[in-house]
């Protein structure tokens, strides 16, 4: 039984995004293709740089290599997160004393001394990807993954939405859907 319980506490997550992609064109498997940047992305190199590196290992489990000399598509990949404080209200436990001036009398009744407050972290991000047929410039693939959870290891969450942005390539669901992706506490 302890063991049950332990497993429980120390096994995985699930990183639940909200998916929309778009395929008007099939990319063949076994493609490659080379990074393309925004100027605002060549400002921020490191965090580029981090940022292709965990779209390059999604990238490879569909079947893409990348190939910065023989690319036949450009894959410009993005990410935005923020962090969102929430208060939330708690009931609040005990009793004081009021008095009443009006009648002259004293009354007791239940009151908060101390509101109860709970404040709580939320961290949003979005990440898109958007393959490019070079020699057309035709955009063939555009996928985005948005995810709202409590989980501020950015390093362990945008992997796992990048694999959700990817699910069903190269031929994803039409619409909006939900993908799970589990991942090590």
């Amino acid at each position: 039984m302890i063991v049950l319980l332990l497993t429980g506490c120390s096994g995985m997550r699930v990183v639940d995004s909200q998916v929309t992609s778009f395929a008007p064109a099939r990319v063949p498997e076994g493609s490659r293709y080379t990074f393309e940047r925004l100027p605002s992305q060549q400002n921020k190199a490191t965090a580029q740089d981090q940022l292709e590196a965990m779209a390059e290992e999604a990238l490879a489990k569909v079947g893409l290599s990348r190939d910065d000399q023989a690319a036949g598509y450009s894959v410009q990949v993005s990410a935005s997160q923020r962090a969102q404080q929430d208060v939330l209200d708690r009931p609040a436990l005990g009793w004081n004393l009021g008095w009443m001036v009006g009648n002259g009398g004293v009354s007791v009744g239940r009151g908060a001394l101390f509101p109860g407050l709970d404040v709580r972290t939320s961290y949003w991000r979005e990440v898109g990807l958007v393959i490019r047929n070079r020699a057309t410039q035709t955009v063939v693939f555009e996928s985005h993954a948005t995810h709202d959870g409590p989980w501020s290891d950015s390093d362990a969450v945008l992997p796992a939405m990048l694999d959700a942005a990817l699910q069903g390539f190269p031929e994803p669901p039409t619409g909006v859907r939900r993908v799970n992706i589990e991942i090590a506490r």
